[in-house]
């Protein structure tokens, strides 16, 4: 293992991390709303959060880079006001990994909020607690094995994102190339001993989130019943 090999895997595990925690705040106030609240256009917003699931995360990557590219409407108020430059850095990386975690960490955490009875929030409104106390209180503890769940299965996500990230981040050695891109580039040059290490290391790592997350889905699964 290079050190270059090292950078690329602790680059992609704080990546995928630090994404996985910045959606979680408003992540869990949408699953929130979705499982809770009605409200027209309702359905739109459950579609456009699941877009990301469905089509080809380089038409993902294409919209994120014409909206945060220098021209794009978010790119040049970012750049202009913030001066924050996003596309072609690690900023990039978040971003995609950001917009491929949310569907899952979202979907996962309304499953689990729906699956809390509702007569005990209702209670505890009934006893003065307001909806903040009624969340932090009975919601999110209750429902707390599924959203954890969620921040497994994001994590996950993030990890193997590939699609989104080579085209609002492209492959820059030492700023932006993360396992799944140095796959890819290690496969082109044909290093496949290169590809294979960061293979194994890829699949470890998912794997363990991902058995986690069903080991969590199971618990609360057998709670419930």
């Amino acid at each position: 293992m290079t050190g270059e090999a090292w950078q690329i895997i602790w680059f992609t595990a704080w990546a995928s991390a630090l994404a996985t925690l910045l959606i979680i705040p408003p992540g869990l106030a949408i699953a929130w709303l979705l499982a809770r609240r009605d409200w027209p256009g309702k359905s739109i917003v459950e579609t456009l959060i699941s877009l990301p699931l469905v089509i080809p995360p380089v038409a993902t990557g294409l919209i994120l880079l014409k909206l945060f590219g220098r021209r794009g409407p978010l790119g040049s108020f970012l750049e202009n006001n913030l001066h924050l430059e996003i596309i072609f850095t690690w900023k990039a990386v978040l971003l995609s990994l950001m917009v491929m975690s949310f569907p899952l960490f979202v979907r996962s955490a309304r499953a689990a909020m729906e699956g809390v009875n509702p007569r005990l929030e209702q209670i505890a409104r009934t006893l003065g607690a307001n909806g903040w106390r009624v969340f932090f209180t009975i919601t999110a503890p209750l429902a707390m094995r599924g959203i954890l769940a969620g921040v497994l299965l994001g994590f996950a996500r993030a990890l193997g994102e590939f699609g989104a990230t080579i085209m609002v981040a492209g492959n820059i050695a030492g700023e932006t190339t993360t396992i799944s891109l140095s796959i890819y580039q290690s496969v082109q040059l044909g290093d496949d001993r290169a590809a294979w290490t960061m293979l194994g290391f890829s699949v470890t790592m998912a794997f363990a989130a991902v058995w986690t997350s069903e080991w969590l889905l199971r618990r609360e699964k057998e709670k419930r019943s």
